[in-house]
């Protein structure tokens, strides 16, 4: 059994953002915060004041965490960002709401008493009879807020009850101090409702002390346990009311939270089974059957989940191809006019566009790749539209001389038509190495498209079927929001967008195989049209070929095409230094190498192609985590903790280029370490310099560590490996949501007629098929509630042992 918190965040867009430059705009980007450590920060927007960012991201978070956070700032080149507001939502406001958030939430000043985060160690005791003391030990404290330019902060803390005081020594740049201090009161002369107020301050020579946070104490509770040691989270002061509330702008916002407890997988065999035997040998009667079920009752604003985690899960059964080939015959059997089909956005439409994205993103990749990365690049300035000429962004000709808007619009058609036909070139040579899933599913959806439409009228519905996936869903998508797709780091700037727009344009006139209605409703397309119709036959060459092509005559070829899915790999350059037992730090040692992580190892060479390379075994990867800021100078760097042979810690230290790919690599890194069973249960994030630890100052350099390590914290990303119980759970959980539904639902789609033919043994088959779900589905929830119940005895008995 296990817990799993899942966070899906779309940042959709801003409005009425304020103010921040000269040029009377802003150039605003957001840091997402899970508990104050920053995990996301997206494109920056550029010149405006209502951003439209649209970026998706799912976090699996530990159940531990309190608060989801968006930061807005106002990137500058010359100076520190500005600071515009921020959203924050607690880990209450998000389960009340299993639906999920989708809204406007407007941005409030950010308060710098409220930015506290940490957590302190303390023993609080009650001492004798007459007179009794309330004796406080501040022991420690891990991962203080930031105050100081020095990355750090002189933290000393303050206790108080019953209007008397003691603070403890300041311990100088360090955000995990040691104090080891007890502090005494009497607390017969103090009201049975007074509070020990434990508060954390940052302690400045010249300014006022910067507040930390603190933690309150009910010590009438704590006179029945006599004694409470922990650490415990700091708490911002009350909140101020803001003067600015409602000024700063708002932020549009999609928050889904999923706490799931994922069964052993034996739980989830009988479902499992019970679906693949749903899209095996189809059924050919009037009968209804799981799939028909589930189609029928999903509604549109669950279909696309529902869709993504049916996908996953037949994928990982070697079955994707069935349970589309179902999904076509069913939206074919619904459609009587070929112009509107998979129009729509139906189970069969979004489980086929799910399915490219999961197994198609490497193609993808490989297919538009230098294309898009060529475009940026260049940046040239592209523009057919007349009416949206702009000769000054166009540039000038020799001798100054401006260019005119028909020199414009010709150099912009030759631009559009090299692009177009390297992009075209490219679909046509994918034909080699398109992976055998898609080849398959394109295949499966131009022969029933075919079967169903046969007439001589419509001898382009097979071939527009496969557009409407290939280049309307998957390849123009990727094309104007190549960042989506993980195409590019950051979004393109508006000269680029635009670029992108008008390529997209022509290869969904080309993907609609219909010049004549693009360039009657945009007639500024025209000089494209011969490169769109040529465009259009070379796609249908392609398609041809690729639906034709014998997947049985070559089984090297389809092991080298295949989807990889769980290969967890990721490569790139990146900033390393490695260090042994006995090096120091000196100096920031970083040198730039090729790291590549697969599913065995870490390794890292000079070059992406040397035959010489070091590598760490992932096995023996003991802890993967950040470093502070002050350690190198920079925030993005992360440490990789490892084990040798002899036992020896050996460290390495990656400085990476973003906070995104910071996450990226620690995301990867945990996720391959999941399994891992020496792993450390705290860590110094500091580094060992001189004498002593630049964290916490202690001098022992064997000392365990004196921050905890967060496993919890990761990315979902594309390449990640399949998870069929999490899936399998997903999916559970939708059918339970929609059992009643699918009852009535079955009882409406049997015909009248049929009641009496249910001894049959087609008749037979399917209605146990059915009734199998339900109990299927009935069994489940007992599991989860047996499950649920332990759990409550498990803390039932954990709070009786405080108590006593």
């Amino acid at each position: 059994m296990a817990k799993r918190n899942t966070l899906f965040i779309r940042i959709v867009e801003g409005k009425n953002l304020p103010i921040k430059d000269i040029t009377g705009s802003s150039d605003p980007y957001c840091i997402v915060r899970i508990d104050n450590e920053a995990i996301i920060r997206t494109a920056t927007i550029w010149k405006t004041l209502s951003p439209f960012w649209g970026e998706e991201y799912n976090v699996h978070l530990p159940p531990s965490f309190h608060t989801i956070s968006f930061h807005v700032l106002d990137e500058d080149s010359l100076s520190r960002d500005d600071v515009i507001g921020k959203v924050s939502i607690n880990k209450e406001a998000l389960a009340a709401k299993p639906q999920g958030l989708d809204g406007w939430v407007n941005l409030t000043e950010i308060d710098p008493d409220e930015e506290v985060q940490g957590e302190i160690h303390l023993q609080i005791s009650v001492l004798g009879d007459i007179p009794r003391i309330l004796r406080c030990q501040v022991l420690e404290a891990r991962d203080l807020a930031k105050k100081d330019r020095n990355g750090a902060s002189d933290p000393f803390v303050r206790v108080r009850y019953n209007c008397k005081t003691h603070e403890s020594a300041v311990i100088k740049k360090s955000c995990y101090p040691r104090w080891n201090e007890s502090f005494e009161f009497e607390l017969d002369d103090a009201p049975l409702d007074t509070p020990l107020s434990v508060e954390v301050w940052d302690w400045d020579l010249v300014s006022k002390n910067d507040f930390l946070g603190k933690v309150l104490f009910n010590i009438h509770r704590l006179q029945s346990a006599h004694q409470e040691e922990g650490w415990f989270r700091l708490v911002p002061d009350k909140p101020k009311h803001s003067q600015h509330e409602g000024t700063l702008g708002s932020l549009r916002l999609q928050l889904r939270l999923r706490d799931e407890t994922v069964l052993p997988s034996g739980h989830y065999q009988p479902l499992t089974e019970l679906l693949c035997q749903s899209v095996g040998p189809h059924l050919n009667g009037n009968w209804p059957d799981l799939i028909m079920l589930v189609d029928e009752t999903t509604t549109a604003e669950s279909r696309q989940e529902v869709a993504s985690n049916l996908v996953k899960l037949f994928l990982g059964q070697g079955l994707a191809k069935e349970f589309l080939d179902v999904l076509f015959k069913l939206e074919l059997d619904k459609t009587s006019e070929p112009n509107t089909l998979f129009r729509s956005n139906s189970l069969a439409s979004k489980s086929m566009e799910s399915f490219l994205k999961v197994a198609g993103m490497q193609y993808l990749h490989r297919l538009l790749g230098p294309l898009i990365n060529r475009i940026f690049e260049e940046k040239k300035y592209v523009e057919l539209d007349p009416n949206k000429v702009e000769l000054k962004e166009a540039g000038c000709t020799g001798l100054h001389r401006v260019h005119t808007e028909a020199e414009v619009i010709q150099q912009s058609t030759s631009l559009l038509q090299s692009y177009l036909s390297e992009l075209l070139h490219a679909i046509v040579q994918s034909a080699s190495y398109c992976p055998v899933a898609l080849c398959q599913a394109f295949q499966q959806l131009y022969h029933c498209v075919n079967k169903r439409f046969p007439e001589p009228e419509y001898r382009k519905v097979k071939f527009i079927a496969v557009t409407s996936f290939l280049c309307l869903r998957f390849i123009s998508p990727a094309i104007m929001s190549p960042k989506l797709f993980h195409l590019r780091e950051k979004h393109a700037d508006a000269r680029t967008s635009r670029t992108l727009l008008l390529l997209a344009k022509a290869i969904q006139t080309i993907g609609n195989l219909d010049t004549l209605t693009c360039c009657s409703k945009e007639p500024w397309m025209v000089p494209l049209q011969p490169a769109i119709q040529l465009g259009i036959t070379q796609l249908k060459d392609f398609i041809s070929r690729l639906v034709s092509c014998d997947n049985s005559e070559d089984l090297g070829l389809q092991q080298r095409m295949s989807l990889q899915c769980g290969s967890m790999e990721k490569e790139g350059f990146i900033l390393l230094h490695r260090t042994k037992d006995k090096s120091m730090l000196m100096t920031s040692p970083f040198k730039k190498y090729y790291v590549t992580l697969n599913k065995d190892t870490l390794s890292y060479a000079r070059t992406q192609h040397s035959k010489k390379s070091s590598f760490i075994s992932l096995p023996r990867i003991r802890a993967v985590e950040k470093v502070e800021e002050k350690s190198f100078g920079s925030a993005n760097v992360m440490q990789i903790i490892s084990s040798r042979d002899n036992g020896q810690v050996e460290k390495l230290y990656l400085d990476c280029k973003s906070v995104n790919e910071l996450n990226q690599w620690l995301s990867a890194l945990r996720k391959a370490c999941s399994h891992n069973t020496d792993t450390m249960s705290s860590y110094h994030p500091g580094i060992y310099k001189g004498d002593r630890w630049s964290c916490c100052h202690q001098k022992d350099k064997a000392d365990p560590g004196c921050d905890k390590t967060k496993h919890g914290v990761t990315l979902q990303e594309w390449y990640d490996p399949l998870d069929p119980d999490l899936e399998s759970q997903l999916i559970y959980r939708h059918l339970i949501g929609v059992r009643q539904a699918m009852r009535k639902k079955y009882q409406e789609m049997i015909k009248p007629e049929e009641e009496d033919d249910r001894e049959t043994l087609e008749g037979e088959k399917k209605l146990d098929g059915v009734t199998r779900l339900f109990s299927v589905l009935q069994d489940l929830q007992n599991s989860h509630t047996a499950v649920e119940e332990e759990e409550r005895l498990k803390n039932r008995n954990f709070l009786l042992e405080l108590q006593t």
